[in-house]
């Protein structure tokens, strides 16, 4: 993969270095002689004027579209962290690459199809809607780099370029290995994409493409044995590698190759109001693998000394539709989805007389029917999705969504989700070398009816949601016993419900800035199966300045974050998963960083004291019961934007 990628890179080289560009800003392929280029050279020098930023422009399959920033603002100090988004809501691990508890439950997503699982290593796993398309007037590039826990970096290299106006490839690697401040805690991952968009100069064929190719790679040591020790940090327990840990040879790996489409056709290229046809096809295969060189009894019996577990999945999805765009009227489309996946081992496990105990793999077809109707209206759209199964299994999905933007100081949504989903399928079946990891499961459909709205206004930003969920799975430690861990699905069959605010404003005067986000959580919930701070915030006081003649802009500042106390999810290696706990609570900490961010032209400098009070506020930070937070450490990088 590695050898792939740099050939690309350098076929990238070659072909940008033998690029023109026209009047319009787009490249073309010079195969004329020297005597040619260099007329063509001239012919760029005049051109006094680069092309305006807005015409860079990023967008999704949902036809979302923004366009490049290469500004510096506290929220790009946000998003300078390996998912290169905020993880507000989301608190990391010791060591980056490894995976985050959740703190704000607003971000669980749930789809009618089941996935495949293992959804406490999939934070760094890029899905369909996580890939962006581009189209852009000159050849673009951005380079992403961070020092990491002690050895290693994180690395993020990206290339897109158009070759025609109406023609554009994306290439992009993200790396990262990192040896961590604990025994057994290296993280190593490797993210490809490579993208391409196309349209005919009519419109009426529009196709975006893309291909991933991802491994997330950890070694897993369980978190630290004691602990107290870790409190008091004396001697030579200030440095973390001397603390034990409860597996010294364990590891883990989500690797996954994908390859989707998404084309659609119009009909008539003169009439507006005309058939639209669409299609969308999806394959992707992955597994998740737990080894680990000797059994440890921490997780009980096994049937063998070396463990080897090995779950596979396989994805195949289509989607066809037809739809009938109006001006007047709005957008109307039918569609029919096809989702055939493949859960499996290559093992059978058997009871005591010789009776398929756990079988060897779940395989299932699930036809769907659906519509989407759009309407707009002066500053007003509403939207409409449903969806439902035409074969046996009784999934649906039912979404209404409703912009309203007042003027350019207000704008108000609402969204309403009625969801009945089939279970993930690691809670139907699992396969493992220790004896009490292996079951198979009839749960019913989980159901969720959620109500969200969002208000933006230039006084404060507002978020709410209120969710209503029946039959709820989850995984519980039925030992009741942090030493000792024998995790297994559960189904919770009384309704919790779930309510929170969030309140965001970043407050100006001057030179300086007051970014502010609370969060507030409430869940009624008399099983205890659903646990989150009630309390989450984040508070940012910075200065900006123009120095050294206006030739460079910094900002400088502090970031607080804080949450309540609470039993928080623990996290169990062998299944990659969290699970519910309520031997020990974690929280009420602060979180405080500093930092110093600079941009010189397109150059973004970044440099953080991360939880440099540590030391001062005591050592009872945990991001789950027994893993450790992050000690202070000062780390820097950078994001570099090239134009050709």
């Amino acid at each position: 993969m590695k050898n792939f990628i740099i050939i690309l890179f350098l076929f990238f080289s070659v072909f940008l270095n033998s690029q023109i560009r026209d009047a319009n800003g787009f490249g073309k392929i010079s195969n004329k002689s020297s005597d040619t280029l260099g007329r063509a050279k001239k012919t760029i020098n005049e051109i006094k004027e680069k092309p305006p930023i807005d015409l860079y422009k990023i967008y999704t399959l949902q036809k979302d579209t923004t366009y490049l920033d290469t500004t510096l603002s506290i929220q790009k100090e946000y998003k300078f962290n390996l998912l290169r988004k905020d993880i507000f809501g989301l608190l990391p691990f010791a060591n980056e690459g490894h995976t985050y508890n959740t703190l704000n439950y607003s971000l669980v997503k749930k789809n009618v199809i089941p996935s495949m699982g293992f959804s406490g290593k999939h934070f760094n796993y890029l899905e369909v809607d996580d890939i962006k398309y581009y189209n852009v007037p000159t050849p673009l590039s951005d380079l992403y780099f961070k020092t990491v826990m002690e050895q290693g970096q994180s690395v993020d290299a990206f290339l897109t370029v158009n070759t025609k106006p109406n023609l554009n490839f994306s290439i992009a690697y993200k790396g990262l290995r990192s040896i961590g401040k604990y025994i057994n805690n290296i993280a190593s991952s490797g993210n490809f994409r490579f993208t391409t968009s196309y349209f005919t100069k009519d419109k009426r064929y529009i196709l975006n493409a893309h291909f991933t190719g991802q491994d997330i790679s950890n070694q897993e040591n369980g978190g630290i044995q004691d602990v107290t020790i870790f409190e008091t940090s004396e001697p030579p327990f200030n440095e973390r590698e001397r603390l034990d840990v409860y597996f010294n040879d364990a590891t883990s790996l989500l690797k996954g190759n994908r390859f989707l489409i998404d084309h659609s056709f119009k009909l008539n290229k003169s009439n507006p109001n005309s058939l639209l046809f669409t299609h969308q096809f999806n394959h992707e295969y992955k597994f998740f693998n737990f080894e680990q060189t000797i059994a440890n009894d921490r997780f009980g019996d096994s049937y063998s000394s070396f463990i080897n577990n090995k779950t596979r999945y396989n994805h195949f999805y289509n989607k066809i539709g037809v739809g009938f765009t109006t001006k007047k009227y709005g957008d109307v489309s039918f569609f029919i989805e096809d989702d055939v996946y493949n859960y499996f081992y290559k093992s059978l496990v058997f009871d005591n007389v010789g009776n398929t105990l756990v079988p060897n793999a779940i395989n299932d077809r699930i036809t769907s029917l659906g519509g989407n109707y759009t309407y707009y209206a002066n500053n007003l759209k509403a939207n409409l999705l449903l969806s439902n199964s035409i074969t046996d299994q009784s999934v649906s999905n039912i979404e209404a969504t409703l912009n309203y933007k007042l003027n350019e100081d207000y704008e108000f949504q609402f969204k309403y989700q009625k969801l009945n989903s089939l279970p993930n399928l690691n809670y139907t079946l699992y396969q493992s070398n220790y004896v009490d990891y292996n079951w198979f499961n009839n749960f019913k459909n989980e159901k969720r009816n959620q109500f969200q709205f969002t208000i933006l206004s230039k006084w404060l930003n507002l978020e709410g949601q209120y969710s209503i969920l029946d039959d709820y799975l989850y995984f519980d430690n039925i030992t009741n016993d942090i030493e000792k861990l024998t995790v297994k699905p559960f189904q919770n069959n009384n309704t919790i419900t779930y309510a929170a605010v969030k309140a965001s404003k970043d407050i100006k005067f001057w030179k300086f800035g007051l970014d502010n986000t609370l969060l507030y959580q409430n869940v009624e919930n008399s099983d205890k199966t659903l646990n989150v701070p009630q309390l989450v915030t984040r508070n940012s006081l910075y200065f900006s300045e123009h120095v050294f003649k206006k030739a460079m802009f910094i900002q400088t500042g502090i970031v607080f974050n804080y949450f309540t106390e609470y039993y928080a999810n623990d996290y169990n290696p062998l299944l990659g998963e969290f699970y519910v706990q309520s031997e020990r609570k974690i929280g009420g900490f602060p979180m405080i960083d500093f930092f110093i961010n600079a941009k010189v032209r397109q150059a973004r400098i970044f440099l953080k004291a991360e939880h440099f009070n540590s030391a001062m506020t005591g050592y009872n930070f945990y991001s789950a019961p027994n893993y450790p937070y992050r000690d202070f450490i000062v780390r820097f990088g950078i994001v570099w934007n090239f134009f050709q």
